[in-house]
């Protein structure tokens, strides 16, 4: 919905929040469910209704438990039954300056008594936050601590160990040192957004006064969206894909007229030096994981010579898809797309051209577009849009438009083989299918979040559910990872399957789509079925639940010689493989004997 996209309309969304909704909810969208908890050091009110149209428009549909007010530590540390049985799937602790009752109040406090009363301080909110953890092991947001409005001594107060401000400051870094040192833990970063927004619009004494809201109601909506973005992060809705037109969006002028000693790029101007640093922005979306394509109305050679300038920072390598012609712009999208494995709705769409941009919004609304006026405020809009924000780094992030790389060279492979499987032989693959060791779980966990075409269940796990089932001796747990002469996948499939008696129940089977269609899943399913006659188990039934993104995996249990056990009008059904007598089913892809466990 393009009124909760950013930049969005503070005062219309609250004005409108009713009608929002029911839009929302009857958009026809089929959305993940979660319980979310959230825990307030002020009124939340607003803060849950707005935080609810968010989720609802990032896919999720939220069923809210909200403290009293200002009950967030004694919900925490004490517990409470109703947030016992409410069984949040993720806690959000709603606090600010405001909560900060430690601060120091006198000049006569020294640097050893401010240090005592931050010690005390994060000491109190590390309560809250094990407190949570230790009833529900589930993902954490806390928000860190926004500066006051009003200093008595100026710039003094922001580094005197009398100071607000600096013991803000310090306990803003305590919070990040305490994130990065746990899983589940993430912070909602309001001192930056405070600061975004401007503190003279951030706070509103009166709303204090008056309501016990801890900052300005026309703020609430960017505060909801930006913990929104963080939720929909864990949950794995994030976006992948940054597209981009070239000329007057990656360099000044229009290259086919220019020529490309003619664009604007580099120190030399201030428009070059513009599109610079938005070019080097762009570039380190790449070093997180996420993938750069170029769609332009322009001849290829062309393209490919601006891409090429000695000023410029992106080259072509640089980008996973560039579709540079004089085809419609939105068929370009859906055809990269198409190419990457990935769905449209992955896509943000970047272009200075506004008719370009109506033209996407019309054709492929599920994709984000960001029309470029000035390179800064497209910074600003891919900064606070939450389009890619990072709650996970793993190793396969950072080596993604790699990998992607590689699938261009797969392709390319395969258009000189008539004969499929003989393609296949041709890639040399070794599949390493292993338990789920330690070093892999946060890959594991992203991929329970992320995956949706090739998800035959589409549950989604937490990290600290992971490591449940990885101590569980009632699972078969199988992670698979697949490699070949053009390069290492890395985690690609994930098989989990709870063991009750001589039957296993398949509980989550899932594949990412970027290894569709080269065997990955007889290798899977054969390991699978000597899990289980290692275990003495005669039988596996799997189960398929349908949603809008998973009929791809609609018939993979017949495909596998499963039986049809029920199939139910929703389209879900349940299926039996007896493993007496099996046979393996891979023919392409060889065991690497060198890095799979037993």
């Amino acid at each position: 919905m393009k009124e909760l996209v950013f930049p969005f309309d503070s005062r219309a969304i609250l004005r409108n929040k009713r009608e929002l909704k029911k839009a929302l909810l009857s958009d026809g969208t089929a959305r993940v469910k979660k319980n979310v908890a959230v825990l307030g050091g002020s009124t939340a009110d607003h803060v849950v209704s707005m935080l609810r149209l968010f989720l609802l428009n990032s896919g999720i549909e939220p069923h809210f438990y909200k403290s009293e007010y200002n009950k967030f530590y004694e919900d925490a540390v004490f517990g409470s039954p109703e947030l016992e049985a409410f069984k949040p799937d993720i806690v959000y602790i709603h606090t600010t300056s405001r909560n900060l009752t430690l601060m120091p109040e006198s000049a006569s406090v020294t640097a050893e008594e401010a240090e005592r009363l931050l010690d005390e301080q994060f000491a109190y909110f590390r309560q809250v936050w094990e407190g949570i953890d230790q009833r529900f092991g589930c993902p954490i947001i806390q928000n860190n601590f926004e500066l006051p409005l009003y200093r008595r001594t100026g710039s003094f107060d922001c580094w005197s160990p009398s100071g607000q401000a600096a013991f803000i400051n310090r306990m803003n870094v305590r919070l990040a040192d305490y994130a990065r040192s746990r899983s589940n833990f993430y912070i909602n970063d309001i001192n930056y957004l405070s600061s975004a927004i401007g503190l003279e619009k951030w706070h509103d004494p009166e709303a204090w006064y008056l309501y016990k809201y801890a900052m300005s109601t026309a703020v609430i909506p960017d505060l909801a969206h930006s913990a929104a973005s963080i939720i929909k992060s864990i949950y794995g809705r994030n976006h992948k894909v940054i597209d981009l037109d070239l000329d007057n969006t990656l360099w000044g002028g229009v290259i086919g007229d220019d020529g490309r000693d003619g664009i604007e790029i580099g120190p030399e101007t201030a428009v070059g030096q513009a599109y610079s640093e938005f070019q080097s922005f762009i570039k380190g979306f790449k070093d997180y994981g996420v993938l750069l394509a170029v769609c332009s109305k322009n001849d290829e050679e062309n393209a490919l010579a601006g891409l090429e300038h000695p000023s410029g920072i992106l080259r072509p390598d640089d980008f996973v898809s560039i579709k540079a012609n004089w085809e419609s712009k939105d068929s370009n999208i859906q055809s990269s797309a198409d190419e990457l494995g990935l769905l449209a709705e992955s896509f943000v769409f970047v272009d200075d051209n506004p008719a370009e941009c109506a033209i996407i919004v019309a054709q492929l609304p599920q994709v984000q577009t960001v029309c470029l006026t000035s390179v800064g405020d497209a910074m600003y809009a891919l900064s606070r849009g939450g389009f890619f924000e990072v709650t996970s780094l793993s190793g396969d992030d950072l080596r993604r438009t790699e990998m992607y790389a590689a699938n261009a060279k797969r392709a390319a492979q395969q258009k000189k083989f008539a004969n499929y499987g003989e393609y296949l032989l041709s890639l040399g693959m070794y599949a390493s299918i292993t338990d789920f060791e330690p070093v892999y779980r946060q890959r594991i966990t992203q991929l329970t979040n992320k995956s949706n075409q090739f998800n035959l269940t589409t549950r989604r796990f937490t990290e600290s559910e992971i490591e449940e089932v990885s101590a569980s001796p009632d699972h078969i747990r199988l992670c698979g990872r697949l490699s070949d002469k053009f390069g290492d996948n890395g985690i690609v499939s994930i098989v989990i399957a709870r063991c009750e008696g001589d039957t296993a129940h398949i509980e989550l089977w899932l594949m990412s789509c970027r290894v569709l269609k080269r065997d990955m899943e007889l290798a899977m399913l054969d390991e699978l079925v000597k899990k289980c006659q290692e275990r003495g188990i005669s039988r596996i039934i799997g189960y398929y639940y349908k949603t809008p993104k998973n009929s791809m995996v609609a018939g993979l249990y017949e495909s596998f010689g499963f039986e049809p056990v029920e199939k139910k009008e929703s389209g879900d059904s349940v299926w039996s493989l007896s493993t007496a007598g099996y046979t393996n089913k891979n023919k392409v892809i060889q065991k690497d004997q060198r890095s799979c466990t037993a």
